[in-house]
């Protein structure tokens, strides 16, 4: 196991730093703090810039990690430095981001679930995020919908129908966090955060992240061949599989 300033860790956001869309706890901030004294650390979530801000703490986040990648890397900052930005509307077009959004519309009209509540769809420079039950549920409403999700394979089942209708528009389908679907442009998974990573910086690249499966908005970047990956189920196992792999220094 390579240790230093030549070894990059990058984690994912929801469920393996923070609770989903809840803000860091205080004892991952100390973690990483003694993470960084033995590698350089970075983020690379799939919300946009502001969310990863509000959750992982304000404007100082550009401060703390090396690198912070939002919408899976196509909004890029390396030590406060814009370094990538894109946008899904140049690269698809809208008429077929409203074909998109249309047949996603009309997806959900016809799902019948415990609860519904507003923003089924949310427009990110590089990214649309589908959302069955609404993004502006509550926590309690969101994990409702998270034990409905693993019993009837909700998203598993739209994301097929997704890729059925728009097998040549060039857009890919991830289940993304709790409750939504994440949309965007082949290629543009969390594997592009790498293209901004000379491939001779750093001797080891790791990535801990909790969407690893085949379908999960983690699983590119896992088992990329650039990336040591690591499957984590919570922000606690996080902490745990650091302890084993980069012990604290006294």
């Amino acid at each position: 196991m390579t240790t230093g300033k030549k070894t990059l860790i990058l984690f994912d956001v929801d469920g393996t730093l923070t609770p989903a869309r809840k803000p860091m706890e205080e004892r991952m901030r100390r973690r990483l703090e003694s993470l960084k004294k033995q590698v350089a650390v970075g983020i690379v979530g799939g919300s946009d810039y502001n969310k990863i801000k509000e959750q992982l703490g304000g404007d100082d986040i550009c401060k703390f990690y090396e690198y912070v990648f939002a919408e899976n890397g196509v909004v890029g900052y390396r030590n406060g430095s814009a370094i990538s930005c894109e946008n899904i509307v140049k690269c698809i077009g809208d008429d077929n981001l409203q074909k998109v959004i249309n047949f996603a519309l009309k997806y959900m009209s016809n799902l019948q679930l415990p609860k519904k509540r507003g923003t089924f769809i949310e427009f990110r420079s590089s990214m649309m995020n589908i959302c069955p039950v609404g993004r502006s549920c509550s926590y309690d409403e969101r994990l409702e919908f998270v034990e409905l999700d693993k019993a009837e394979n909700i998203r598993k089942k739209f994301v097929d129908a997704l890729i059925k209708e728009f097998p040549d528009v060039g857009l890919q389908f991830s289940i993304g966090g709790q409750i939504s679907i994440d949309v965007f442009p082949l290629g543009w998974d969390k594997t592009y955060c790498l293209r901004h990573i000379p491939s001779d910086e750093f001797q080891e690249i790791h990535f801990f992240g909790d969407k690893t499966q085949p379908g999960g908005n983690d699983h590119e970047i896992f088992t990329s061949e650039r990336t040591i990956g690591h499957t984590v189920t919570c922000p606690d196992d996080t902490i745990s599989q650091l302890d084993k792999l980069f012990p604290e220094t006294q």
